[in-house]
């Protein structure tokens, strides 16, 4: 393949000399700086106000740069919140979500597209249905029945449900179907049990789509606010964004600029997360809506 072919885009330099294509082009790329803009800018505006006195926070008109930079509030900030607790907390929960919910989900996709068991289409059609239903409708069922279960204020209320994740099963299973049964039944004929198929075969070969869901799983173990605060009712095991919502939209004896302080270091992990693996999320992206 020719360098020229491997830099093919959308619009071609042939492309670019037409005096239409060329405004096209134009509007699009004011298009997308606005769109950049509207959301850097709330990532600015929380950044410098993290750093600015309490009286400057009231300024008015209101500047967007610090003219004292007060580093101390992020030492405040620790005082008022115990974010150490519920980064540790929120690190538990997603070792739990990233083991748990991917075994069983895994067993239960391979079980439904390489093995042999009765109303093996029904089941499928089943948690694929399933994905038409809103998920608000089931919260009150769900709560009620790991109320009776005694799992109500433990970590399990979080990671059982997530092993039921209908999508995440019809993924996983869309991934095994392409995998040739030809390498598991050779496997099944060396005398390998199903449990050692799957860990031995199918899980290595399956890395790509087990990345993908573990990068839901962080995502949705950081910004979860609402299941948690419903289930978790001992404060000291609560994760990091039930902590942040109690404290930054419901308590006034924070200051403001200390509160942004707050919001900015609870920022950090999910941004260095996403440029660490950024490739691997965007791979993930494309997975999901190619097999998805």
């Amino acid at each position: 393949m020719s360098k020229a072919a491997r830099e093919r885009t959308i619009l071609s330099s042939y492309d670019l000399r037409k005096p239409s294509v060329k405004i096209g082009y134009g509007l699009m790329l004011l298009a997308l700086a606005a769109i950049a803009f509207t959301m850097l800018y709330p990532f600015g505006t929380t950044i410098f106000s993290s750093l600015k006195t309490r009286q400057e926070i009231f300024v008015f008109p209101p500047t967007f740069l610090p003219k004292h930079w007060t580093f101390a509030n992020y030492s405040e900030g620790f005082q008022y919140v115990d974010l150490g607790r519920s980064f540790l907390n929120t690190l538990v929960i997603y070792v739990g979500m990233a083991t748990i919910p991917l075994l069983i989900m895994g067993l239960a996709a391979f079980s439904l597209s390489q093995m042999k068991i009765p109303f093996r289409k029904t089941t499928t059609l089943f948690f694929m249905s399933t994905l038409m239903i809103p998920s608000a409708t089931y919260l009150i069922p769900s709560f009620l029945n790991l109320q009776s279960l005694g799992l109500i204020d433990s970590y399990w209320a979080l990671w059982l449900p997530a092993a039921a994740n209908a999508f995440n099963i019809v993924l996983l299973k869309s991934f095994f179907d392409g995998i040739h049964k030809e390498l598991f039944e050779a496997a099944r004929i060396d005398g390998a049990s199903e449990i050692r198929v799957f860990l031995r075969l199918a899980v290595p070969m399956s890395l790509p789509v087990f990345s993908t869901l573990l990068i839901f799983a962080f995502t949705q173990t950081w910004n979860d606010w609402y299941w948690p605060s419903l289930i978790i009712t001992t404060p000291e095991k609560l994760p990091i964004a039930p902590v942040v919502y109690r404290n930054i939209t419901q308590s006034v004896n924070i200051p403001l600029n200390v509160k942004f302080s707050v919001l900015t270091v609870v920022m950090i992990p999910p941004l260095a997360f996403f440029l660490i693996f950024q490739k691997n999320i965007m791979h993930g992206l494309n997975l999901s809506g190619v097999k998805g």
